[in-house]
């Protein structure tokens, strides 16, 4: 088969993946999730865990060892069929507290401990690299069997431009479609809807190639029989205690691998869907192994001797000339290879930008939470991971050559990232799991485990010399690194899980023993342990001294504008409050504390909302609600606590309302003071001037100035009669509207040249995104410019910036309409905010502002009229004002 015409058809099947990919994102944008939640879509993105080590390398396993291969199936069959209940409790976990990454979930456990998360986070990375750099060159070999079928056996790329090539373009899909936004879950469905397709590519491809030997080749089942009778019985022979060692390794590295836990747990949709996974997955992983002894029987039967049994499942076809199948079963090689390093490098590149760059950054800019666009820096913190990930798999699969050493990393990979198994097992059912204890576990894992099996995997003089294999170091002969403790007679991978684990654990037992977790860690470990029951909710905050507008402005900056503005106005609802700034009471700080989790991980979130509160956290005497066991005191106590929450919401509420009646009170004297003053002005002045003209004998130029001035006046009071009137009768609901079809922009450009007449002699710079203007509302046109004009004369009048500017944005979303106004001043003060909309409210001193102050009453009844709203918008920066008004107004019109 022609090279070129490989490289083409590759290009070709990433292609359909990008579009695959980009036509699932933007349905998801859209809200039509629909079957992208299915629980086939999630069993297939399972599917994750055969990569390409299982595709090509199952069958060179099952050609050097029998039937050993299965146990990297077996353990996964266990978990999902006998351990489901454990995956369920890590979904449910993760969904309720936000958890974006397995370091996140070690670092939210132990009291949101980011050295924790960091801990982690070089296990996965360490243990990963080796791993990437195996798909590498997993797809470099692929290549190398195509290109030495090529008339003279040419080559028209080296090995080292075809994997730089590849992790190019891997680097680039990853950073496409899993750095587009920063979501409140870290969910992919772009990403793991490409993961489906190419699972059932791969699997199609295996199943293609498997029955084409057994049928095409062996001539039938019966004859595959006979060629297994036939083979190398000794060397097929079960070991059991291998076998069983290295079923629980592949038990523990389902759980554990970065890339399994991205898609069993961030990316789950609905916990139910691990029902249906809990026997599909099984039997995916058994469709994939069918043909795995098959395959390396004929492989070993019918190819040369020396030919490498990791690519029999390209070889064979080739060898019997069946260019298309093989090209098929690169596909579903490429498939393998390429679905594990992208989710991978999601996976730790989350870990990496949550757990070590963008804590660095705060550390390094400490008003970063208030101060910077955090969405973007995180966001670039995992585009610089997802890259740096990639490069050091290339360069580990350059030093290393593509040695013997790449080929068995598969195992050695599942150990080390097997070392956080005891941390997690622990946290998710023992109590009395401590920070300390979790922290000298890993680290002795992580140290046991280089040292006994992936520094020496590089071989005698390497990484380690050959005196300290043969003598150990220093001379200690019982710390040889493949016979530790004198257990010489031990398979050096068994060696290496035993005493790694072995010691894992019993550090850390005697550091969760000996330690005593603080306040944090114990309300969290009783969440976690608790997960089912809901008896303990997650950490508590005390009553800090913290600024709403503070909190919001955080938020704004990770979460994104809007929705940081809907979570806020949910919350004050909740509290009986009418706006955008809910109290910062501990129930809330837990909320948005959670919420954040979701995007940059629950330690950074921690150490951010911890940064403004001042680190009020819970007391002793909180903790002494979550030390009981007793269900009955538990729930009497969380009968309390709602009825005690419920008590300090109506004592808000109605006190708020009383001080809100106060200054009404107050601003009602000075309304009323100020419209006698506003009547009396004018009818003074018509009264005076009258009597004057009255007397006769005036020079004309004088009578025209006085009638002049009397006019005036008359037109003054008439515009203070009119909107005391039009007030009334849109109080009352008696206003008739005009309802027809509107161009939002001409609206827009009617209100900014009717607004110039307010301080004209300024110079007011006004920013537009015309093309979001482009919108026709069926609506009173009238009424709603005249909202416009009102917003835009006040931030002329009030905006008290150096260059004044007013940002008009829009956005049109379910049927709805947003116009918000923004100016660049210093806002309206807080105790201000909710009376602003009030008859008897003014924005400022009544001389200074003149007029009746009563445009933005006028203005809210109108938007309840027109079926909208208008309201104060804060962290913005300076006063802003949000405009909500539907796209069609027939029902509420008629």
């Amino acid at each position: 088969m022609p090279f070129n015409l490989l490289v083409l058809s590759c290009l070709l099947y990433v292609v359909f993946l990008f579009t695959v990919a980009f036509l699932v994102e933007r349905r998801a944008a859209r809200g039509r999730l629909g079957w992208l939640r299915s629980p086939l879509v999630y069993t297939l993105s399972l599917s994750i865990y055969c990569t390409a080590w299982t595709f090509y390398g199952a069958v060179g396993y099952a050609a050097r060892s029998g039937l050993e291969f299965l146990t990297i199936y077996f353990g996964p069959t266990l978990v999902f069929i006998g351990w489901w209940w454990l995956l369920r409790k890590l979904v449910r976990i993760g969904r309720q507290h936000n958890v974006t990454s397995i370091a996140d979930l070690i670092s939210s456990r132990y009291g949101k401990s980011n050295s924790l998360g960091v801990i982690v986070t070089v296990i996965m990375v360490v243990a990963a690299t080796p791993y990437i750099a195996l798909q590498l060159q997993s797809v470099v070999l692929a290549f190398g069997v195509f290109a030495a079928t090529e008339p003279g056996g040419s080559r028209p790329l080296d090995p080292g431009q075809i994997a730089v090539w590849v992790a190019v373009g891997l680097a680039l899909f990853t950073i496409l479609f899993g750095t587009r936004n920063l979501d409140a879950r870290e969910q992919h469905h772009g990403i793991v809807t490409a993961i489906a397709v190419e699972a059932v590519v791969k699997l199609l491809a295996l199943l293609a190639v498997g029955s084409f030997v057994v049928r095409g080749i062996a001539g039938g089942v019966a004859d595959v029989i006979a060629r297994i009778d036939a083979a190398d019985l000794a060397a097929w022979q079960v070991q059991p205690g291998r076998w069983t060692g290295l079923i629980f390794l592949s038990a523990a590295a389902v759980i554990c691998l970065p890339r399994m836990f991205q898609v069993m747990v961030v990316e789950n949709e609905d916990e139910g869907h691990l029902a249906r996974a809990s026997w599909a997955f099984p039997l995916y992983l058994m469709a994939m192994s069918l043909f795995i002894v098959p395959i390396a029987v004929v492989g070993l039967d019918r190819l040369p001797e020396g030919a490498n049994p990791d690519m029999f499942v390209l070889t064979l076809p080739l060898a019997e000339g069946q260019g298309a199948l093989a090209m098929f079963a690169f596909l579903g090689g490429f498939s393998s290879a390429t679905s594990m390093v992208i989710v991978e490098s999601i996976a730790l590149a989350t870990m990496i930008s949550n757990h070590v760059m963008i804590p660095l950054w705060l550390r390094l800019r400490p008003k970063a939470a208030a101060g910077d666009d955090l969405r973007q820096v995180v966001l670039m913190a995992r585009r610089l991971a997802i890259a740096a990930v990639l490069a050091l798999g290339y360069g580990y699969y350059q030093v290393s050559g593509g040695s013997a050493a790449l080929a068995a990393i598969g195992l050695i990979a599942f150990l080390g990232v097997a070392q956080v198994l005891p941390a997690m097992i622990g946290g998710i059912f023992w109590r009395g799991a401590t920070r300390t204890g979790a922290s000298l576990g890993l680290v002795t894992g992580l140290v046991v485990w280089a040292y006994t099996s992936f520094l020496p995997s590089f071989g005698p003089g390497a990484a380690l010399s050959a005196e300290v294999f043969a003598q150990g170091p220093f001379g200690l002969s019982w710390l040889r690194p493949q016979a530790l403790f004198g257990t010489e007679a031990m398979d050096p991978m068994i060696h290496a899980l035993f005493w790694s684990l072995t010691l894992n654990i019993m550090a850390f037992c005697l550091g969760s023993l000996f330690t005593f977790p603080g306040p944090v860690e114990r309300l969290q470990g009783a969440a976690f342990v608790n997960v089912f029951e809901g008896a303990v909710g997650p950490q508590r905050w005390a009553r800090g001294q913290v600024e709403p507008e503070a909190l919001l402005t955080m938020a704004q900056r990770i979460l994104g504008e809007d929705a940081a503005l809907a979570l806020f106005q949910e919350a004050a609802r909740a509290q009986g409050k009418d706006s955008f700034l809910p109290d910062p009471t501990p129930g809330f700080l837990d909320s948005l504390e959670s919420r954040l989790s979701g995007s940059v991980g629950a330690a950074t979130a921690h150490a951010m909302i911890s940064q403004l509160v001042g680190r009020a956290t819970v007391t002793v005497e909180d903790l002494m609600a979550v030390a009981s066991e007793s269900a009955q005191l538990l729930e009497y106590s969380a009968r309390l606590e709602a009825r005690e929450a419920e008590l300090t919401r109506t004592a808000g509420a109605l006190r708020e309302a009383n001080e809100k009646l106060t200054q009404l009170s107050l601003q009602k004297d000075a309304f009323l003071s100020q419209i006698s003053h506003e009547l009396r002005t004018p009818m003074t002045s018509i009264r005076a001037f009258s009597e004057i003209l009255t007397e006769g004998d005036l020079p004309p130029e004088q009578v025209v100035r006085y009638g002049k001035i009397i006019h005036d006046e008359a037109k003054r009071l008439t515009r203070l009669l009119d909107d005391l009137l039009d007030l009334s009768v849109l109080e009352n609901g008696s206003v008739q509207l005009t309802v027809g079809l509107a161009s939002l922009q001409g609206m827009i450009d009617t209100a900014l040249t009717a607004a110039r007449a307010t301080r004209p002699e300024r110079e007011f710079t006004v920013i537009r995104d015309l093309p979001s203007e482009a919108i026709y509302l069926k609506t009173d046109a009238d009424r709603l410019t005249q909202v416009f004009i009102n917003l835009i004369s006040n931030a002329r009048k009030y905006c008290d910036a150096a260059r004044p500017e007013l940002r008009i944005v829009v956005r049109q979303r379910a049927g709805r309409v947003t116009v918000d106004f923004i100016d660049n001043g210093k806002g309206i003060p807080k105790d201000a905010q909710r009376l602003i909309f009030e008859k008897f409210a003014r924005l400022t001193d009544a001389n200074r502002a003149g007029g009746a102050g009563l445009g933005l009453a006028i203005c809210r009844e109108i938007m309840t009229n027109l079926g909208g709203s208008v309201a104060y918008l804060p962290g913005q920066g300076g006063a802003a004002f949000r405009v909500t008004v539907p796209l069609r107004l027939e029902t509420l019109a008629a």
